[in-house]
């Protein structure tokens, strides 16, 4: 194999391909990229849960295909010359590299030891722009599970349904869900998708509106298709949750509330708030007014926040962190948040149901 590529070109495959490279694995076969030069030049990764293949842009001037140890070969084009660098092979899976007056070689290994792509039926497939998708991960993937043992729980639900895509994320405290318009009619769709392999692709995509990502998906599989990458990832398997016999739209108070105030307010009150002692801040619901308190071993705070107010007068308790979290990734300058009793989640949603966000309360005794 011989080809020829910008350094930057190459660094910037190498780059997206590494999001699929293992930190750790008994396989050490899958701590190589693949260069495949057969077809275009391909740099391909796979950890056997999620497979990365991207295109570099060069010059093929004889074709094959050779395994390098991924990091090591990352770390030496990241430190070659800003110009062209050549990259040769022989039969014994050396890998001679040059660039301007540099030259060095590696110790390749045999490609065909590594794992192949996984093939997937394609059965349905769905266009979104990549802003979009972008957008709803960013949205969703911070109530994704990391430690909890259900594996559901460490997924987003994506569901089609006509013209709607439906993403809903979960752990024990909170439920977030977004719903985005599709600008076509879809067959019906039900899957799990790993929430790391969603944050990887959220990673990659330039979020361009005007940029489109082909989503495909089979029985086990998923397959993103962008620019000049394709992400392969495993489904989980299973059945998730019925968020809709967990969603009540009972309400006994609604509030209208600046949502930067608050954001501000609550990020005041973390500095208060401990790990381990877990100590809520206590929403009081007057009139025309909420009192935000928290009390911790650390000190003490109060503050008020202007709201327009809908129903009766409450007193809640939440984990600060939680409310945080969603109230980041909010757009919205004034939010709606609706609050049935002190021992009932409250949820945030807007007029038009483009999100839910519902978040447990806690004991404001602790």
């Amino acid at each position: 194999m011989k080809i020829s590529c910008m350094k930057s070109d190459l660094l910037t495959g190498l780059n997206i391909a590494m999001r699929a490279v293992p930190a750790k694995t008994t396989f050490p076969i899958l701590e190589s990229f693949l260069i495949d030069a057969s077809e275009g030049i391909k740099i391909v990764a796979n950890d056997n849960e999620m497979a990365i293949e991207t295109m570099v842009t060069g010059v093929i001037e004889e074709g094959g295909s050779i395994a390098v140890e991924a990091r090591l070969f990352g770390e030496i084009v990241r430190k070659l010359p800003e110009n062209i660098v050549t990259i040769v092979t022989d039969v014994n899976y050396k890998i001679f590299i040059k660039c301007e007056d540099v030259e060095m070689f590696l110790n390749g290994k045999n490609p065909e030891e590594f794992p192949s792509l996984p093939v997937t039926a394609d059965d349905n497939r769905i266009s979104i722009s990549q802003f979009s998708l972008k957008e709803i991960i960013r949205q969703t993937i911070f109530s994704v599970s990391g430690t909890e043992g259900n594996s559901i729980m460490k997924g987003e639900l994506f569901e089609v349904y006509e013209n709607i895509l439906k993403v809903i994320s979960l752990d024990s405290h909170r439920i977030s869900i977004r719903y985005t318009k599709l600008s076509e009619h879809y067959d019906r769709i039900k899957v799990i998708i790993p929430g790391k392999s969603l944050l990887e692709v959220s990673r990659i995509v330039s979020g361009n509106i005007e940029e489109k990502v082909e989503i495909l998906f089979d029985r086990k599989f998923v397959k993103f298709i962008f620019d000049d990458t394709v992400v392969i990832t495993r489904l989980i398997e299973g059945e998730f949750f019925d968020v809709e016999q967990m969603i009540s739209m009972d309400y006994e108070t609604e509030i209208k509330i600046n949502k930067n105030l608050l954001t501000n307010c609550i990020d005041r009150a973390l500095t208060l708030s401990r790990e381990g002692e877990k100590k809520p801040v206590v929403f009081n619901i007057g009139d025309n007014v909420l009192n935000l308190d928290i009390n911790s071993s650390l000190g003490a705070m109060n503050e008020q926040i202007p709201i327009e107010k809908e129903g009766k007068e409450q007193m809640v308790g939440f984990n600060p962190r939680f409310l945080i979290d969603a109230l980041k990734v909010i757009d919205d300058e004034i939010i709606n948040i609706y609050f049935l009793n002190s021992n009932a989640p409250c949820f945030i949603r807007n007029k038009e149901g483009e999100y839910i966000y519902i978040i447990l309360p806690i004991n404001i005794n602790r």
